[in-house]
């Protein structure tokens, strides 16, 4: 049976670490759903989260960093569009900027890709647990092609298999974060959830 531990546990962010860094696959609260997440640095993690969701491995997993300035190091290309969302009050909060990948090329973990979804999310636990890791590899918690579920216990028993921990921050809304493609210009708005389609608008005018 997986352990579970108050995302507000004192000791909650500490041992969370503890398992991501030796490989294992962790369910988190987010600031919109709950999430999936690895260590990019843990290659078979990566796999265990892929049949945890059963998610196609064509579909590559989105990063959540707690800081615009862990972007640099993942050599993404961060245009004028994506640096207008970066530095708005959206900023921690339910936006994915997808971004491309600079000339420099990507860091090892994100090579073969030719762009990569990112989050800074407004969850207090989650940018502690991203300020201790660095940047993690997160996927909504739910089995792929259905909904996902506003509760740890629902969630637990939607998914093909038990990840190695979770954390659980009460009920979130099953609303998504909006999705902007800042990786082509002008930016698309591919998906709209929490951010409305004019606020992003407003922003990149």
């Amino acid at each position: 049976m997986v352990d579970i531990l108050d995302a507000g546990g004192r000791d909650t962010v500490e041992k969370t670490c503890r398992v991501l860094g030796t490989g294992g696959v962790v369910l988190l609260p987010t600031d919109t759903v709950y999430g999936l997440a690895v260590s990019p640095d843990h290659d078979d993690a990566i796999d265990r989260l892929f049949v945890l969701k059963q998610r196609p491995r064509q579909r590559n997993l989105p990063v959540m960093v707690d800081s615009p300035a862990r972007l640099a190091p993942l050599g993404v290309a961060i245009g004028e569009g994506a640096r207008r969302l970066l530095e708005s009050d959206l900023m921690p909060g339910p936006l994915t900027v997808v971004l491309g990948l600079g000339r420099g090329g990507p860091c090892s973990w994100l090579e073969g890709r030719h762009e990569v979804a990112v989050r800074i999310p407004a969850e207090p636990f989650m940018l502690d647990l991203l300020q201790a890791t660095g940047p993690l590899l997160v996927t909504s918690a739910n089995l792929h092609g259905l909904p996902t579920m506003q509760t740890v216990a629902d969630i637990l028993l939607q998914l093909a298999r038990e990840p190695a921990l979770a954390v659980d921050g009460g009920p979130r809304e099953i609303v998504p974060s909006t999705l902007v493609n800042c990786a082509v210009d002008p930016p698309v708005i591919e998906r709209e959830g929490v951010v409305s389609q004019s606020r992003i608008r407003e922003i990149l005018a």
